[in-house]
């Protein structure tokens, strides 16, 4: 292999066996391959259209329903049921409703490895690639081809490289953190590129909070957001999974299209004010809008140590009067651990509605549709009209802990206060 590549450049030369650059294109074997109840029954009927007859490496693949979990309706049902009967046909892994979201148990189950290529039909499959994983979105009829032939086509990203310098501020969180870059960057400032993020900053956070920040990776249109696994990273994984692995560092003078550096020390909290994930402000600017519903959950911002947070401003508090605010763990094991450290009875005794583990209230789907006008603050990463429903709602983006100070006053709030 030749001197000078980047994290992903390194994977797909591994993975073919011999020396590939940014720009080629290349077909490769996935060694891991997920698709969700919104884009599942779609690769069925194209994997049926094209006549295949098997899927190559059933134990590759996992079916997650997540997105309307448990079903809304009986149209939903019978896409379920399509997933359901293809699966135990075909023998792939199944993750049926109350187990949690995709971007959680893909991860949590030891499904997603450093140095691997994991595709999932969900654009937020760029998450693994805070352990090192070069996972990315693809559509229906991609995931169709590769559960037929094990394989899929893949132009090699160019890089980029963002440098996070500093350390954060008291109740400033890796989610603040990705709004300031998708702020910077612009919705488009990263499209189809690999991100590579590194610094102080990243060293300090958990493994929890390094996966918020590739999440959002593709709302600046990033194919991955990759890190390096350090020995924080590697218990996590070994924590959950006994299969070897090999894990990838950039070389010295690899070629980066851009390097944007950030010092973070002085950051306050952000927010993402509606109908774009980069229209993104300090909270200073925002404070005061008054808030209907809070959403605390998703892909984003619904592991252990986000609810930890919250439930530690929520402490013996409650929510205010006209507020809503609704809890989806992002997975049953998260759940379970809230549930023992008592991070859930706090919840619902200051006023939060807990729902299934899944992204119901985010892709809006059901779990908390909001009204007309009303005005959402969310852990999420996507604050699009309709997002959660109705395209006459307002949704703004935080950090749990905005999210859980914005609930106690009915109003966007600084957390910092609380802390």
């Amino acid at each position: 292999m030749s001197t000078y590549k980047t994290i992903s450049e390194k994977i797909f030369s591994d993975h073919l066996g011999r020396d590939v650059e940014a720009g080629e294109i290349v077909i490769v074997d996935v060694d891991f391959m997920m698709g969700q109840d919104g884009t599942t029954p779609l690769a069925i009927k194209t994997f049926e259209n094209v006549g295949a007859k098997k899927v190559a490496n059933p134990e590759k693949v996992a079916f997650v329903i997540d997105h309307n979990a448990p079903s809304p309706s009986e149209k939903v049902s019978a896409l379920h049921k399509l997933m359901r009967d293809f699966s135990s046909n075909y023998g792939t892994k199944f993750y049926d409703i109350g187990e949690g979201i995709c971007h959680q148990l893909i991860p949590e189950k030891g499904h997603a490895l450093p140095g691997q290529i994991v595709i999932g039909a969900d654009s937020h499959t760029c998450t693994y690639g805070a352990i090192n994983c070069f996972s990315t979105g693809v559509g229906s009829t991609d995931l169709a081809i590769a559960m037929a032939s094990g394989k899929l086509w893949f132009k090699v990203p160019q890089s980029v490289k963002i440098v996070l310098e500093g350390s954060l501020p008291t109740g400033v969180y890796s989610k603040d953190v990705a709004l300031y870059i998708i702020k910077n960057l612009t919705a488009n400032g990263a499209t189809y590129k690999a991100v590579e993020f590194e610094g102080p900053v990243i060293d300090n956070l958990s493994v929890e909070a390094r996966f918020t920040i590739s999440n959002m990776s593709v709302e600046m249109g990033a194919k991955v957001g990759l890190m390096k696994v350090d020995e924080k990273a590697e218990n996590w994984i070994k924590e959950r999974t006994d299969k070897p692995f090999k894990s990838y560092e950039p070389d010295e003078s690899a070629n980066y299209e851009e390097i944007y550096k950030f010092d973070v020390s002085d950051l306050e909290p952000q927010i993402a004010k509606p109908h774009a994930v980069d229209n993104v402000s300090p909270i200073s600017e925002v404070e005061g809008i008054p808030i209907h519903q809070g959403l605390l959950g998703t892909c984003t911002n619904g592991r252990i140590e986000d609810l930890r947070i919250a439930a530690n401003i929520l402490k013996g508090k409650r929510i205010h009067k006209g507020v809503r605010l609704i809890v989806a763990p992002a997975s049953k094991d998260t759940l379970l651990k809230a549930m023992n450290e008592g991070i859930i009875q706090t919840l619902i005794q200051a006023g939060a509605t807990v729902v299934a583990p899944g992204c119901g209230p985010c892709v809006g789907t059901h779990n908390g549709v909001p009204s007309d006008g009303e005005n959402v603050i969310s852990s999420a990463n996507r604050n699009f009209k309709g997002r959660m429903g109705n395209n006459k709602a307002f949704i703004y983006l935080g950090s749990p802990a905005t999210v859980a100070a914005s609930c106690i006053e009915g109003k966007i709030t600084d957390p910092r206060k609380y802390l």
